[in-house]
C-alpha cells in the first residue's frame, strides 16, 4: 500500500491524455484523490507477521514470495470472472451508523462528460478477465500443493467474512472477484501485520488508512476492522480504477502505490499492466502481484475441483452496545458470562483490549443474542484506567562516581577502554591479579571518571 504524501494533481493532468486511461468509460478522479497521488511511496513488505506491539494473534502468513514463478507473457486466453458480474447484491445488513461511510458514493458510474453511462459501458467495467498463463498456473499450483493447509485456513476465514465484503463492494459498483484480493494481502486476518507496518486483512499502511477515514493509535485500531477497512479499501480500489481505467493496474497500484505505477507507464510509453510487467520499472512483488490474486481468484471460485470441499462458514454477524466509559473486555465477558475469545475476535480494532478512553459512545461488537445481557451488567464492570509506568530504580552500571558495576558481556579491556584507561591502570586500581571479574562486581574507575 502506498503512504500518501503532497498534492500532484498536475502531475495527473499531464499524464491523463498520454495514457489514454479509458475515454468514454472513465470517470475524472474525485478532487481529493487527485491530492493523494505518491510518487515517493513505500513498496507495501509482503512479510506478514502476526500483529503488532499490542498483540499476540495468530499469523495468517499469506504467500508473496512468488519464488521461481517468472515464466512467459500472458495469453489471450481469458476466463470471465463471474457468470452473472453485474449481479449487485442488496446492501448489507450494517447498523445504521455505517450509513454515513457510503453517502459519498451512492452515484451512478459516469464518462467524463458526467451522463450516466449505458448498461453495456457499465458491464465492460464490473466484469473482471482473468488470464490464465503459465505464471497464473504457477500460482495456482504453489496454493493447491505447496502451501495447501494453509491456503484452505485463508479460504475458510474469508468465507465468514465473503457476504459483508461483497455486500460492500456492490455499493462502489466493484466487480465481486475483487473481495479475492484479500487473500493474498493477508487471507482475510484481520490481525495480519507486515515488516512495513501494514495492518489488517487488507494491508493499509497507517498514512493510507487515515487518508481514508480509519483510525489509528495506541488503543484503536480499525485497519483491523472487517468493515470499516472493507469500506476503505473499496473506496481506494474504486479510485485507482477511476485513475488508471484498468483493473490490472489499478491492482498493481494497489500493492505498489500509483505514483510508482504511473511512473512505468510513463517510461515504457507503455498503456496496460502486462507490457510494464515485461519491464525493470516494476518491482517482482508489483509484477506477480496480479497473477497471484487471478491464481487465488480461480482456485476460490472452483474450490472443489482442487479439492478444497468446503462447508460454508457462519457469516459475519454482531449485536452492538455503546458503552459510555472505558472497560476491559475481560471482566466485561466474565461479568455477562459471555467468550472473551469471541468478543475479542468480533472487536479486532481494539488494540489493548479495552474500549477508548477518549470515546464515550464507543460500539462494541458483541456476539449475537447477547445484547441484552451485556448491558444489564456493564455497570458492574468497573472503569478502566491505564496503569502508571512506574520508574523502577536499579543499581545500573555506574553504581556512584567513580564506580562501575561489571555488567554481563564486560570484560576488563572493554571497560578499561569504556573509561579511557589501560588494563593495567584498571588491574590496578582494583587490586586484581587476575583477569576474572563476573557480573555484578563493583570496580573503582577513579575520579573524573
Amino acid at each position: 500500500m502506498s503512504c500518501p504524501n503532497s498534492s500532484k494533481p498536475l502531475f495527473y493532468l499531464l499524464f491523463i491524455g498520454f495514457l489514454g486511461l479509458g475515454v468514454g468509460v472513465l470517470s475524472p478522479p474525485p478532487p481529493a484523490f487527485s491530492s493523494r497521488l505518491t510518487l515517493d511511496s513505500p513498496t507495501f513488505a509482503p512479510d506478514i507477521t502476526a500483529d503488532d506491539e499490542y498483540d499476540n494473534a495468530d499469523s495468517s502468513e499469506p504467500v508473496h514470495e512468488g519464488s521461481n514463478l517468472e515464466s512467459g507473457s500472458p495469453s489471450l486466453e481469458m476466463e470471465s470472472s463471474s457468470d452473472n458480474p453485474l449481479t449487485l447484491h442488496p446492501r448489507f445488513s450494517l447498523p445504521s451508523r455505517f450509513d454515513e461511510l457510503f453517502k459519498s458514493q451512492d452515484h451512478e458510474l459516469k464518462g467524463l462528460s458526467g451522463v450516466p453511462l449505458p448498461k453495456d459501458e457499465v458491464a465492460s467495467i464490473l466484469n473482471l478477465a482473468i488470464v490464465r498463463d503459465d505464471k497464473v498456473e504457477s500460482h495456482i499450483r504453489f496454493f493447491h500443493i505447496a502451501i495447501r493447509h494453509r491456503f484452505e485456513e485463508w479460504l475458510t476465514r474469508l468465507g465468514h467474512y465473503k457476504p459483508l465484503v461483497e455486500n460492500i463492494f456492490s455499493q462502489f459498483n466493484l466487480p465481486s472477484d475483487l473481495v479475492y484480493l484479500s487473500l493474498v494481502e493477508s487471507g482475510f486476518n484481520p490481525h495480519a501485520y507486515s515488516r512495513a507496518r501494514a495492518t489488517g486483512p487488507w494491508q493499509f499502511m497507517k498514512g493510507t488508512a487515515i487518508v481514508y477515514g480509519l483510525r489509528v493509535d495506541q488503543y484503536v485500531d480499525e485497519r483491523r476492522d472487517p468493515i470499516k477497512s472493507t469500506i476503505a479499501a473499496a473506496r481506494y480500489l474504486r479510485d485507482l480504477y477511476d485513475l488508471f481505467g484498468a483493473w490490472p493496474l489499478a491492482m498493481a497500484a494497489y500493492n505498489a502505490g500509483e505514483g510508482k505505477v504511473m511512473r512505468a507507464l510513463q517510461k515504457t510509453r507503455a498503456d496496460s499492466f502486462w507490457e510494464i510487467a515485461q519491464t525493470k520499472h516494476i518491482r517482482r512483488e508489483t509484477k506477480e502481484y496480479v497473477p497471484r490474486f487471478m491464481a487465488a481468484t480461480i482456485i476460490a471460485k472452483n474450490p472443489d475441483q482442487y479439492g478444497f470441499a468446503q462447508d460454508p462458514p457462519a457469516p459475519h454477524q454482531f449485536d452492538e452496545v455503546i458503552v459510555h466509559r472505558a472497560i476491559a473486555l475481560q471482566p466485561l465477558a466474565a461479568a455477562a458470562g459471555i467468550s472473551f475469545l469471541e468478543l475479542r475476535r468480533l472487536n479486532p480494532e481494539l488494540r489493548r483490549d479495552v474500549t477508548p478512553p477518549d470515546d464515550q459512545n464507543y460500539h462494541l461488537k458483541v456476539p449475537v443474542g447477547s445484547q441484552g445481557v451485556v448491558m444489564q451488567n456493564l455497570d458492574k464492570v468497573p472503569v478502566w484506567r491505564p496503569t502508571p509506568i512506574l520508574v523502577k530504580k536499579t543499581r545500573g552500571p555506574i553504581a556512584s562516581k567513580g564506580s562501575y558495576r561489571v555488567q554481563g558481556g564486560d570484560s576488563l579491556w572493554t571497560i578499561a577502554k569504556r573509561f579511557h584507561l589501560t588494563v593495567a591502570q584498571l588491574k590496578a586500581r582494583n587490586s586484581l591479579s587476575t583477569r576474572g571479574i563476573k557480573p555484578g562486581d563493583l570496580l573503582t574507575i577513579g575520579s573524573g571518571h
